[in-house]
């Protein structure tokens, strides 16, 4: 569950390129066990009171405040057990009233179980009143802090519920699935809820330089990849145009956003398309050089409003594209593509197969459309189908590097998976052929690194991820991966600090580097730290399912913090 964040470099998945997984995770099977009858329902104590010995004195012995407690007490549980909760929150009342201060434990009791009766009238308000008083009275009271977490998930009070529950969890020590299913319930939920409320109001913010070209490297048969020619980029100075060709300069607006695309100026890019795409509905459908390049530009400008977030933006720019019945196929297969990807981020993998399956019959020789769809079969499960994506892909364009890479680690995986010993090794026989023939793809030697850490060569993955940083020196992801790979090798946390360091000096955008180095700060118990860094990564998140997961991230240390705090517990440190 998230609530109990460890490190580990498990296998990961090719397309997020995540190298954090959260352990512990509770099987189905185990969930089904818990849902037995939780006794922290029931009140505390008999409603029969074991008999005292009589004392052979004659005199009788007058009744201590504590004894008279005590009886009003067992006499609460025993109405309570006939269902007359009113009643016996008169007598749990009277307990709490005659109890001595100096019998903490006892009084606390008695709090908790006039809360108990009140969760059976379903007085949330009370229930969170009574609970409160006992763990003032008890901070290790479980059944009291539990039965709060409940009270506050009924009034909408989710953090308050997450930090008792979280409480709770700290001191059974992790070893009550009943109460670990219900933390990481009430982590999903938060996370979702705040996600969905951020991702709708969220500001388009532009990713790092080298997302973007990672992003663009990832497709190899598409238009608005193609460099301009020597006329196109004469034709972008404003003098040149305008005094010698006599056309508007606003009307070249996709030359000029190409050109700040290959100059990294990408703040630009979107407002070029933009004169590019308003001239055009301007001017008439054919003869104008506006019109040969407006679907162009219309596809560039929904793929950057895309990599900034702005899928509301995107979508139309798109669309227009796919319903364009003359449209050129690439054009058309490339933001079939793009919508595709959309779908998978917003959890709609049915539209994403539709769009992936059009791509193909659109524009059946774009390599491009089954590589992408070979990644999303991945995330589907569907390594098969994934394997014979990445074949077709490499047919049409056999010097795609980064295909043969990925299908390479496809192979591995499900070898790995089927414990097929013999497979695995041709896979790794295949990586270092793809090494030999293509030395330059710093994916390969990525993904190879990964492979070669599940089967425990940690040396010869730290080598791999070495020789990629020296291909790829401004890729903050690999600094982050040879980090996690120091932790789980070493050990090394300083290690792994320093390189997640210089990840973020190289890309201070990196989410991945944010939420590595936040999950590492709560580990280390610098739990403001860590919020600090889901807060930075969760800004930068590319759909709103990872901004969920970021935000539960944030919550369980915001939590965590709350509770040192309070009580000065922490959980166990791996």
């Amino acid at each position: 569950p998230t609530w109990k964040i460890a490190l580990a470099v498990g296998v990961p998945v090719v397309i997020a390129g995540v190298g954090i997984y959260y352990l512990n995770t509770i099987s189905t099977k185990k969930q089904e066990e818990t849902l037995v009858k939780d006794k922290r329902i029931e009140p505390e104590g008999s409603s029969s009171p074991k008999q005292q010995p009589v004392a052979a004195s004659p005199e009788v012995q007058p009744k201590t405040k504590f004894q008279e407690a005590q009886e009003l007490k067992n006499e609460g549980n025993r109405l309570f057990k006939q269902g007359k909760y009113a009643e016996a929150i008169e007598k749990y009342s009277e307990a709490i009233n005659v109890c001595p201060d100096n019998h903490k434990t006892e009084k606390s009791t008695y709090h908790q179980n006039k809360a108990a009766a009140m969760e059976k009238l379903e007085l949330w308000e009370d229930v969170v009143v009574e609970c409160s008083a006992a763990v003032k009275l008890n901070q290790g009271y479980v059944k009291a802090l539990h039965r709060r977490s409940k009270a506050y998930e009924k009034l909408d009070k989710k953090e308050n519920c997450l930090e008792d529950i979280t409480t709770v969890c700290i001191l059974e020590g992790f070893h009550n699935n009943s109460t670990m299913v219900y933390a990481d319930s009430i982590l999903k939920q938060i996370g979702k809820e705040k996600a969905e409320q951020k991702y709708k109001t969220r500001k388009p913010i532009m990713p790092s330089p080298l997302f973007i070209k990672q992003y663009f490297a990832s497709f190899n048969d598409d238009l608005i990849s193609n460099p301009l020619t020597e006329e196109q980029i004469k034709q972008s100075d404003t003098r040149f145009v305008y005094f010698i060709l006599d056309i508007n300069p606003l009307d070249l607006g996709y030359i000029r956003a190409k050109i700040a695309l290959k100059e990294d100026r990408y703040s630009e890019v979107i407002e070029e398309c933009s004169s590019e795409i308003n001239a055009s509905n301007d001017l008439p459908k054919e003869g104008d050089i506006t019109q040969e390049k407006s679907g162009e530009a219309l596809l560039l400008r929904g793929t950057f409003y895309l990599l900034s977030g702005n899928s509301d933006a995107a979508k139309p720019d798109l669309n227009r594209i796919i319903d364009t019945e003359d449209a050129n196929p690439k054009l058309q297969a490339n933001a079939l593509i793009k919508r595709g990807s959309m779908s998978m981020q917003f959890q709609k993998p049915e539209n994403a197969e539709a769009d992936f399956v059009l791509a193909a019959k659109v524009d059946p020789e774009n390599s491009d459309v089954f590589h992408h769809r070979g990644q999303l079969n991945i995330l589907l499960d569907k390594v098969d189908l994934a394997l014979a994506d990445f074949d077709k892909c490499i047919e049409l364009n056999q010097d795609f590097a980064m295909a043969h890479a990925q299908r390479c680690y496809t192979v591995y995986r499900q070898a790995n998976a089927r414990k097929d010993v013999i497979q695995m090794q041709s896979a790794m026989d295949k990586f270092n052929e793809i090494i030999a023939k293509y030395p330059n793809c710093s994916e390969t030697y990525g993904l190879f690194a990964q492979a070669q850490t599940d089967c425990g060569n940690f040396q010869k993955a730290d080598s791999l991820f070495q020789d990629a940083i020296k291909i790829e020196p401004d890729n903050a992801t690999l600094y982050v991966h040879r980090g996690l790979l120091a932790l789980q090798w070493k050990q090394d946390i300083n290690t792994s600090v320093e390189l997640i360091s210089k990840a973020l000096e190289i890309d201070s955008k990196c989410d991945f580097a944010h939420e590595t180095m936040g999950t590492i700060e709560v580990q280390r118990g610098n739990l403001e730290k860590a919020c600090k860094h889901f807060e930075v990564s969760i800004d930068y998140a590319k759909s709103e399912l990872e901004m969920a997961h970021l935000f539960a991230l944030q919550a369980a240390a915001h939590a965590q913090c709350n509770i040192a705090k309070k009580y000065g517990l922490r959980p166990p440190m791996p």
